[in-house]
């Protein structure tokens, strides 16, 4: 009869009474040797029954979603597709919607306030400023969302937004941050409104701070048709025609993942100073995969989400735009007020490789990322004394070749391009996005610090871009 095994506890006690000096950490040893002895032995009890073909095929696309050399990059080019379906799946609905609230409500509306003898300001600040800039909102902001939501939403149900968190679990954990604000990071690509609300998953208030005040270096929908555009023309414009589209499209993904690298270096610091603290331990068990239920992504993505975003953006466009009509139409000294601001903002503008019309374009567009370009255009056309659709009226030019001739003649250069795409990156959230901030943490501390700390990385950027490009001209 073989003598019985000693246990864990017998062996401890009498290495005690031997006087032996053991590891402080022995306890945890044998408790994580326990539970991987545990695994090894139901893993090799279940493949000694065949398993099944479902657990096979759940533990085969996790070697490729999870594994050390292949996550990272699966996560990227999933990340990618979904933005490609976004961008291009958007403009034909985008282009529906501006048609019919542009191109015939707008038009409608001003023949109708002139039939009825509406005198010229009231038309302006309702029709040219209220009505012109809340349709631009919702054309551009509308088609996106209801494309990225969905698809996001999707792939939350199908169960692959924990292996997003699972991949960069250590990562965020070595800035000091909580591993799920990759999945916060990642809604805040849609919307950084939602992102920020997203955070409520993030049970550590500290690290939900930390998430909440660096989402806004994920790039939005509201910010990719100024990226897309300021790259096509002038990084695009560098290369052969065949060449263009790709050094574009590379342009752009090269500013979204130094989005990725400020919000890990923003995290990094945000723990070292006002946040500091250790990073919180969590258990994330990896659901199994599951076909997405499709009443639920339609409420979550459309209702829950889209709807809701887009009422508070709305909300915030519509007082916006009289701003932007007033600013072009009321005269001081001879000159709009969108004169005196532009060149008032001019010299600071150029020491970081930028215009007085795009900080303009900035501070009149805080509502709404969608409208700077629109802004832009009509702020170009007002000092560079194009008419094109009228004073302090927002306007588009589809063709890239009148595009770039309209910035050309505001003195526009790569230099300018560039920065701007760093610049739409690095500065202030939009007004939907601060004030739900303010919702979220209810203090006024963390709302100015989420809506100054931006510009830092961005002066600094576009300061030593401009500084390298005049050294070497």
């Amino acid at each position: 009869m073989s003598a019985a095994k000693p246990d864990a506890r017998s062996v401890l006690e009498a290495a005690h009474e031997l006087g032996w000096r053991l590891p402080p950490d022995l306890n945890d040893r044998i408790t994580e040797a326990i539970y991987a002895e545990s695994s090894e032995i139901a893993g090799r009890r279940v493949r000694r029954r065949g398993g099944s073909m479902r657990l096979a095929w759940q533990e085969a696309l996790d070697r490729i979603l999870t594994g050390r050399w292949t996550g990272i990059p699966a996560m990227v080019l999933l990340l990618g597709v979904v933005l490609w379906l976004t961008i291009t799946g958007a403009n034909y609905p985008s282009g529906m919607l501006a048609e019919l609230l542009i191109d015939r409500w707008w038009h409608g509306l001003r023949e109708v306030f002139a039939a009825m003898g509406a005198p010229g300001w009231l038309r302006g600040i309702v029709v040219d400023g209220m009505y012109l800039t809340t349709a631009w909102v919702v054309s551009v902001m509308l088609p996106p969302m209801a494309i990225f939501f969905p698809l996001f939403t999707i792939l939350e149900d199908f169960g692959y937004l924990p292996r997003v968190a699972f991949n960069l679990d250590r990562m965020f954990k070595a800035a000091g941050a909580h591993g799920k604000q990759a999945l916060t990071m990642s809604m805040g690509l849609g919307c950084n409104a939602a992102g920020v609300v997203a955070c409520r998953i993030i049970d550590s208030p500290r690290e939900r701070l930390i998430a909440i005040v660096t989402n806004n270096f994920a790039l939005c929908n509201g910010r990719w048709p100024t990226q897309m555009l300021i790259a096509s023309v002038f990084v695009g414009g560098l290369f052969p025609p065949a060449l263009g589209g790709m050094a574009a499209a590379g342009a752009v993904m090269g500013v979204a993942g130094l989005g990725f690298a400020l919000t890990w270096l923003a995290s990094l610091v945000l723990s070292r100073t006002v946040l500091r603290g250790e990073a919180s331990t969590f258990s994330l068990e990896l659901p199994p995969y599951r076909p997405p239920n499709i009443l639920r992504t339609f409420y979550t993505s459309i209702i829950d989400r889209t709807i809701f975003v887009l009422f508070r953006a709305v909300v915030f466009a519509m007082p916006a735009g009289a701003v932007i009509w007033l600013i072009g139409n009321v005269h001081v000294g001879g000159q709009s007020l969108a004169h005196w601001m532009v060149g008032a903002l001019d010299a600071p503008a150029w020491w970081l490789g930028l215009n007085g019309v795009i900080l303009v374009a900035y501070v009149v567009a805080i509502p709404a990322n969608e409208i700077v370009i629109p802004t832009v255009l009509m702020l170009t056309a007002l000092v560079t004394g194009q008419a094109g659709a009228g004073a302090g009226v927002m306007f588009e030019v589809e063709e890239a070749d009148r595009f770039r001739q309209l910035l050309d003649a505001g003195g526009w250069t790569v230099l300018t391009g560039v920065c701007l795409m760093i610049f739409s990156l690095c500065h202030n959230p939009c007004s939907t996005t601060i004030y739900t901030i303010w919702r979220e943490t209810r203090s006024l501390k963390w709302t100015v610090l989420a809506t100054l700390m931006p510009f830092v990385p961005g002066i600094v950027l576009c300061g030593g871009i401009a500084a390298l490009a005049r050294a070497l001209t």
